[in-house]
């Protein structure tokens, strides 16, 4: 069996990161695709069998406008780590025709994460996992800031991805080559650029190891939402950690999202703009 982890680009001009992991915790695969032909080529033979697919891109998207309840219902629990989801919704254009969706249902998985199919698809999210996983206080931010930092916070969760090596289950990626060259590149990048595409394989990996979590410790999983209005699945929060539900969320934290919200539209603004220049 395999678990393939996917940190779905917005478009196809843009990286994607692939990984495998085998059901002992191998690392099989890590790389880059872009376009939707070469993600099914790269992932192809590892999905014609038993396989969990875990895609960091909204699978299910059903909501004109506003947050899905998995999302709200995540960033109850997430949103104090700085690790909360961002709105997926029909209004905009990218989840019209979701691009996780396609891929999934091209590949012919199952997308139900209750389902029992021996070739299944599930929407995860590595910076919730992360937080789990690793026992942050906040995520780590080597997607934006300053180079330097950025950089060093890569390299921090390179290394505790190669600590997985002691965990439950296991995550074996030291002796895959391609990982080892991965972070020999990070290691010398001297430009943000080659950071934005090397951050997107290990990202992948998260996604894979969240599968490989899922099946073999499902009691420790949480999934918010469902299949008819949108899921996440994630590793469960240790006790003491999950907030009051019944407590609203301050009006601080709505800015906060709010902003959030913004700045990744800027984002995808000035992504559809670098690509109209080439």
């Amino acid at each position: 069996m395999y678990f393939v982890g996917l940190d779905l680009a917005w478009g196809e001009k843009t990286h994607t990161g692939v990984a495998v992991v085998d059901a002992g915790g191998r690392l099989l695969h890590v790389g880059a695709a872009h376009d939707d032909a070469s993600i099914e080529a790269a992932v192809a033979p590892y999905t014609s069998g038993e396989c969990v697919v875990a895609i960091d891109a909204p699978l299910i998207v059903n909501n004109p406008t506003g947050y899905r309840q998995c999302e709200t219902a995540l960033n109850r629990d997430f949103q104090r780590f700085e690790a909360g989801a961002r709105p997926a919704y029909t209004d905009k254009p990218e989840f019209k025709d979701p691009r996780a969706t396609r891929i999934a249902t091209s590949l012919g998985l199952d997308m139900d994460p209750t389902s029992r199919g021996a070739r299944r698809a599930i929407e995860v999210y590595p910076h919730p996992a992360t937080i789990v996983l690793f026992g942050l206080e906040k995520t780590l931010k080597y997607k934006r800031g300053a180079f330097e930092n950025r950089r060093r916070e890569l390299l921090h969760l390179m290394t505790m991805i190669e600590g997985l090596d002691k965990a439950t289950p296991r995550l074996r990626v030291n002796h895959n080559m391609a990982w080892v060259e991965l972070r020999k590149r990070v290691e010398a990048a001297t430009r943000p650029s080659q950071l934005d595409r090397d951050e997107d394989p290990v990202d992948a990996v998260i996604c894979a190891y969240v599968a490989l979590y899922w099946y073999h410790r499902p009691e420790d999983v949480t999934i918010y939402g469902d299949f008819e209005t949108g899921y996440i699945v994630t590793p469960t929060l240790p006790v003491g950690t999950v907030p009051d539900r019944r407590r609203s969320r301050s009006s601080l934290e709505n800015r906060l999202i709010r902003a959030m919200e913004l700045l990744e539209d800027v984002q995808r603004e000035l992504v559809a703009i670098r690509e109209a220049l080439r």
